[in-house]
């Protein structure tokens, strides 16, 4: 039986072309030669290559002949022989006794065959791992090729691709020129194994230059010890010697592979039964060739396939893309339109709370209108009762000469009607619209006192007289009400009223401010002059009174503001015989 290996397909080494189809050539020798177990194994890892020489050493106890052929790559480590899986990494001189298979395993395996044991080597390639293998010892010799070795057991035979210390070649055809040299003579029957390994020597040599020599480690005895036992030799008429060719012929014609015709081309490469053989390689080529056609074929259409299926679905993307694209366009247009309503139902409401609102305040308006106008023709229908009630001879008074109490005619306060008055004068003296003394007195500058403060703090009480209400609202106030307001000449400073100082050059104008003195005055009468500077001078010499307000003159025809550029002073009366608070104007 025959445990065939080979190793091409390396994991961290260069990958090797011919271990692979050697292992395919001597297996199908091994079958052609008529041995009942041939295993042929390729590309084993550490554990697969254990487990086949476990499995082979259980087989070979019943075995007469055991054949070990192994090619690959193998390395020498401190003169001891190792060959090497395909997952070997062999990073560092220790992985190797990790990482490899030592050939004492493969000569274990051997070991339990009865008659022949036989272990073929075509390992002794270049170490690829030598550049880049880490040495731990200095000392540690890592060999060129393997190194020899010396079987300890009788009828053991090992042969090597190389001798010890040299290299084999892998060749440049399809087989080593060692795998085709054992292919050809170790079947030949009857031939001793010693001379056939002499023949495989010689050929190795012719077809290397004479760069590689094959060697034989053990011995045999004395008696022919060939692979394949010799025909028995027969009495009577003699076979036709095409009948071995015939059943080798038949046999590859059963085994119907290229290896098992490559075999039997190697055994008879002339001949009527050889020209079949090529025949039959050329119909194994050409079925090779169409199926690789059909294949190719297969492999095209499930390209064209998978493109048809790829523009298809490219196609659905790209209108999944545009009615996207469209729908976004139009829910953008839809957003513009909605700000663009949405804007004009704003801008529609605010004219119309624009709108309502100057309805509203002009309704106001002439409502507020009506009621002033209603308010001032019922207090001038009053006054006018009031003035036709009187003597003829009041109506007829001067206005500064009258002096009456103005009094609520049946005032409800325990106060008397003076004492009431004087309380409201105090009030208006307080809140500064009353600048005379509170004399229970109600004047016409009381009067106009109480109208300022209804101005000012926008109350509506009747400034003829002096009512109990009016106290109440006055007392409710905490300070001033009605500006300070200053004679001609004069300017407010907190309380109290200042004389207006002017630089040199300008003097105090109409408008009650410094302006600059103009070279040409305007014309003047010498009367007109003289009584401006009459007033000026009693102004000048004036104490300055806070006033409530002296901007306002009161008569027989109510009160009224006084006229711009004039200012209150005294005038004489119409028969020029008193002195009255008028209007003065420059």
């Amino acid at each position: 039986m025959a445990l065939v290996i080979g190793n091409s397909a390396y994991k961290s080494a260069l990958k090797l072309g011919n271990p692979v189809n050697d292992a395919t050539l001597v297996g199908g020798m091994f079958k052609l030669a008529g041995f009942d177990s041939v295993d042929v194994r390729l590309d084993l890892n550490a554990s697969d290559m254990r487990r086949a020489l476990r499995e082979f050493a259980g087989r070979t106890r019943d075995a007469d002949v055991a054949v070990v052929y192994y090619a690959g790559h193998g390395i020498e480590l401190d003169g001891n022989n190792y060959l090497i899986p395909t997952d070997a990494a062999l990073e560092s001189d220790g992985d190797v006794l990790d990482e490899t298979i030592p050939v004492e395993r493969v000569q274990f395996a051997v070991e339990p065959a009865k008659q022949l044991r036989l272990i073929i080597l075509d390992a002794c390639r270049d170490n690829p791992f030598a550049k880049t293998m880490k040495r731990t010892l200095a000392s540690r010799a890592i060999g060129r090729g393997l190194a020899k070795v010396e079987p300890t057991s009788p009828n053991t035979m090992i042969a090597f691709a190389a001798k010890a210390g040299s290299t084999a070649s892998d060749g440049d055809t399809r087989n080593s020129p060692f795998a085709t040299a054992i292919a050809e003579h170790l079947p030949k029957p009857g031939l001793d194994l010693r001379k056939a390994f002499g023949f495989v020597r010689d050929d190795v040599l012719k077809r290397t230059g004479y760069k590689q020599e094959p060697f034989v480690y053990g011995s045999l005895g004395g008696d022919d010890v060939p692979l394949v036992a010799a025909k028995p030799a027969v009495t009577g008429p003699q076979a036709n010697p095409q009948d071995a060719i015939r059943r080798d012929y038949e046999l590859a014609l059963q085994l119907a592979t290229r290896d098992g015709w490559e075999a039997f081309l190697a055994q008879y490469p002339d001949g009527f039964y050889a020209n079949l053989a090529k025949g039959q390689l050329n119909k194994i080529a050409a079925e090779e060739t169409r199926a690789s056609a059909e294949q190719r074929a297969k492999a095209a259409e499930q390209e064209k396939a998978r493109l048809v299926a790829e523009r298809a679905q490219k196609a659905e993307q790209d209108k999944a893309t545009a009615a996207a694209r469209a729908a976004e366009e139009a829910r953008i247009a839809a957003e513009k339109q909605k700000q663009i309503e949405q804007a004009r139902t704003e801008a529609a409401e605010q004219q119309r709370k624009v709108a309502e609102a100057a309805a509203a305040k002009a309704l106001a308006e002439k409502q507020a209108a009506e009621k002033a106008k209603a308010e001032l023709a019922a207090r001038q229908a009053a006054e006018k009762v009031e003035q036709a009630a009187k003597p003829t001879a009041d109506r007829q008074m001067p206005a500064a000469d009258q002096k009456v109490a103005a009094l609520s005619p049946a005032p409800t306060s325990t106060l008397s009607a003076a004492d009431l008055t004087k309380s409201v004068q105090s009030e208006l003296r307080r809140v500064g619209c009353l600048s005379t003394a509170a004399d229970g007195d109600w004047s016409a500058a009381s009067q106009r006192s109480l109208t300022l403060f209804n101005k000012y703090a926008g109350t509506q009480f009747d400034a003829k007289l002096a009512s109990v209400d009016a106290l109440d609202a006055l007392k409710a106030k905490p300070g001033r009400v009605c500006p300070l307001v200053c004679n001609f000449g004069f300017k407010a400073d907190g309380d109290q009223c200042v004389k207006i100082a002017c630089r040199p050059g300008y003097r105090v104008g109409d408008d009650n401010e410094c302006e600059k003195i103009q070279e040409k005055k305007p014309v003047a009468t010498r009367e007109e002059s003289r009584r401006r500077d009459e007033d000026r001078k009693r102004s000048d010499a004036a104490a300055p009174a806070p006033q409530a307000s002296g901007q306002i003159i009161c008569n027989n025809g109510g009160c009224r503001p006084v006229a711009k550029g004039c200012r209150l002073g005294s005038v004489p009366n119409a028969n020029g015989s008193l002195k009255i608070t008028g209007e003065v104007c420059n």
